[in-house]
């Protein structure tokens, strides 16, 4: 469905997507995960039409925008992370409008209203609807002419996590039922991890790893961790002697001990009975898998929120 060759998109002395080749096969539902500066949403823009690559192609489905702008236009729909709607237009108003330019019947507004559970808002003005609301509408405005790519850029930020979650449902659906290909940029893991059966991680406008999640933290950032807590320091030396122990990792707090192990089912009961052996008292204990925040810390030196 996309196809990205050497592309690169600089603004003055910055350069903010470098030499990025990528493909994203039809069905699909890609992941761009990075934090703020990436070059996320500049590639995005890209790929909307919307900026123009100083160096490379960008084709969709084939089909470029200098040559095919208004085929490609029929193709693509946007879910922008905010859209500003006129105020004192309905919904069912606002639907309508968007419908009229891909000479659609008003019909359809009826379906993409009952598609993203906003029916019972068809009176109301826009300036009434809530922030999940608004982006629900959003939505809806991108799929009135069924799309075959879906084009979302960090769609859910400033949601609260309920708004968030029915967008999410949403997206599934377009993804599982209408085979819709999705492309979403994101600076939310779970959202990433929840969504989709592909995550390319980009820094500085280039990309750092490419796969499903399995696969990079299986690469990127293998092993699981316990961290636990006692009233007296630990002997450090007996911890490294645990089945599948990998390192001694800092703590987020003064008198926790965090270890990074193979699996922690089968570091946990040595353990534990190391503890009993010195009497220990366990104040407090979290073992946890990798996650794509310790993929990024890994890959980068820093999390994906700094």
């Amino acid at each position: 469905m996309i196809q990205l060759s050497g592309v690169t998109k600089r603004y003055k002395s910055l350069t903010a997507v470098q030499q990025l080749s990528l493909e994203v096969p039809k069905g699909s539902f890609l992941g761009l995960l990075g934090p703020n500066g990436a070059g996320k949403t500049t590639l995005v823009e890209m790929i909307e039409g919307l900026q123009v690559p100083d160096e490379g192609e960008i084709r969709i489905d084939g089909l470029n925008w200098k040559e095919h702008g208004q085929q490609l236009r029929k193709l693509v729909g946007l879910s922008l992370q905010e859209t500003r709607f006129m105020e004192k237009v309905t919904v069912k108003e606002t639907l309508d409008l968007f419908a009229s330019f891909y000479n659609l019947p008003r019909s359809r507004s009826d379906e993409v209203m009952q598609m993203v559970e906003l029916q019972e808002k068809s009176k109301t003005y826009t300036v009434q609807l809530s922030g999940g609301q608004r982006q629900r509408l959003a939505l809806a405005v991108a799929l009135l002419h069924k799309p075959a790519l879906l084009l979302l850029d960090e769609p859910t930020t400033g949601l609260d996590p309920h708004a968030r979650r029915e967008i999410w449902y949403l997206l599934q659906q377009l993804h599982q039922e209408e085979k819709t290909t999705l492309v979403l940029t994101t600076h939310y893991m779970e959202e990433a991890s929840y969504l989709c059966d592909r995550i390319v991680i980009m820094d500085k406008g280039q990309v750092l790893a490419d796969g499903n999640l399995r696969q990079l933290l299986n690469t990127f950032a293998p092993g699981e961790y316990i961290e636990f807590k006692t009233p007296l320091p630990m002997s450090l030396s007996k911890l490294e002697k645990l089945q599948g122990f990998m390192s001694l990792l800092p703590a987020a707090e003064p008198g926790f001990v965090r270890l990074k192990v193979k699996e922690s089912a089968i570091a946990l009961p040595p353990l534990l009975s190391l503890l009993q052996s010195e009497s220990a008292e366990l104040l407090s204990l979290e073992c946890r898998k990798s996650t794509l925040d310790d993929l990024f810390l890994n890959l980068t030196g820093r999390r994906l929120e700094e």
